[in-house]
């Protein structure tokens, strides 16, 4: 018989040969994160780091992910923009268990598909603004195509970011806002530059990190020739002023590095980038003041990078977004078809069939809209025709209607829902649901 000191030894013995066997190790710890001098921000993130570690994986080659929560909270991970089972997709909702506090889980799957995809902690928050998207529990994925041409010099990856959350005291619903703003893990002017040389092609993957805040960036003296959005290569790549993210958005551009000196690329909002939502782009020799200019206030069009109209049949499903108004001085709650999760009803579909999400936005808020473990094609944007772009998150504008087609082609329970945090947490939330065939 063994005693209870050596089942302990082996159990941790067990515990260690698990962890070597992954490929990756990810620890959910408490940190102090400094984004300038003086400011320190106390958080949560995966090892250490904000982002945490950049995970590269093959296309079609099965991964193991060990993560250790050292916390003293339950928490999950979500891969986001991944077509994987329920199970690890990361959604209590689809039925990934928790990792409770001070323990470990291990999440296997094949990663598919390519592109620039991300992983984050998929928790409620409700009013405690130490949890769930406000902390810094996020990072990048991207998944290697299995032919990729690989035509830039230089890729960087970079996270939009705010720090410090409060609740505004308005008359009308609460909201939140912040105090400090990051590109990765530095206000703008702090932490090291982005090096170029003239002439060089630049791949820039970028990610709104936000847990609510809608995003306008631009890179002053350049522009981004838009390849990908949400790490799908779009059908019409163009070349624009500026770049706008909802939540979770992700956009893939190349930009040209043909003017030589010290420039500014962030948020196009004054009081943003002084809040430190930017980074200093320097070219080989150059020195001096960083430099900003106002780029055009044109409108943001996803319809520009697609091509004609998508004519394909698909069944339709109405999905009406409305807010409950809760009270002077609360919190908002939002309701699908008139319900609030957990109240709303599953949406069928059957394995194969092609579907039209027709999303109703009767509010006064856009909303970043996310689908998990499946992507979607942009048909229409308050009625005007596309085709041709592939994504998992879509903003839907206030007053408008947006119709994107999905092919039920991943069963399993899967989670829709609005990614900024506060409207996920209050309701707009609901299951698809796969029909027995």
């Amino acid at each position: 018989m063994m005693t209870r000191r050596e089942l302990l030894a082996l159990a941790s013995l067990n515990a260690l040969n698990a962890s070597e066997n992954a490929d990756y190790k990810l620890s959910i710890d408490r940190i102090s994160l400094e984004i300038a001098p003086k400011t320190t921000i106390k958080t949560i993130a995966y090892n250490g780091t904000v982002p945490g570690p950049l995970l590269r994986m093959k296309e079609g080659q099965r991964v193991t992910i060990q993560v250790d929560n050292n916390t003293a909270d339950p928490e999950i991970v979500h891969w986001h923009g991944l077509h994987i089972p329920s199970d690890v997709d990361g959604s209590v909702e689809e039925g990934t268990p928790m990792i409770a506090p001070h323990s470990s889980a291990r999440y296997s799957f094949v990663p598919t598909p390519s592109g620039t995809r991300w992983y984050h902690t998929h928790v409620m928050a409700m009013r405690n603004l130490k949890r769930g998207a406000y902390t810094g529990q996020f990072g990048f994925i991207y998944i290697e195509p299995k032919t990729d041409s690989g035509a830039f010099d230089q890729e960087i990856f970079l996270a939009l970011r705010e720090w410090d959350p409060y609740f505004t005291n308005a008359e009308d619903a609460m909201d939140v806002m912040y105090k400090r703003c990051s590109v990765n893990s530095h206000a703008l002017g702090f932490g090291d530059p982005i090096r170029v040389k003239p002439g060089q092609r630049v791949m820039l993957r970028i990610l709104n990190a936000s847990a609510t805040m809608h995003r306008r960036i631009a890179f002053a003296g350049h522009s981004f020739m838009i390849v990908a959005m949400d790490g799908n290569p779009v059908a019409t790549p163009k070349t624009v002023g500026f770049l706008e993210l909802g939540p979770a958005e992700r956009i893939d551009a190349v930009v040209e590095m043909n003017q030589p000196g010290v420039w500014i690329l962030g948020a196009t909002d004054d009081r943003d980038r002084k809040n430190g939502l930017g980074i200093v782009v320097e070219y080989s020799g150059k020195s001096g003041v960083p430099q900003w200019l106002t780029p055009a206030n044109d409108r943001w069009d996803y319809t520009i990078f697609g091509r004609s109209g998508n004519d394909a049949a698909a069944q339709r499903i109405p999905l009406v977004i409305e807010k409950k108004f809760a009270g002077s001085r609360w919190v908002d709650k939002w309701a699908i078809n008139g319900k609030s999760w957990p109240k709303t009803d599953p949406i069928r579909v059957k394995t194969g069939e092609r579907y039209r999400l027709v999303f109703d936005n009767r509010s006064d808020e856009a909303h970043p809209v996310h689908l998990h473990r499946h992507r979607f094609e942009l048909i229409s944007i308050a009625g005007a025709r596309t085709s041709g772009i592939y994504k998992d998150v879509v903003v839907v504008p206030a007053k408008s209607i947006v119709e994107a087609d999905f092919l039920a082609d991943n069963p399993g329970k899967t989670l829709f829902h609005c990614h900024q945090q506060m409207h996920m947490d209050y309701g707009f939330m609901s299951l698809i649901e796969y029909d027995q065939p």
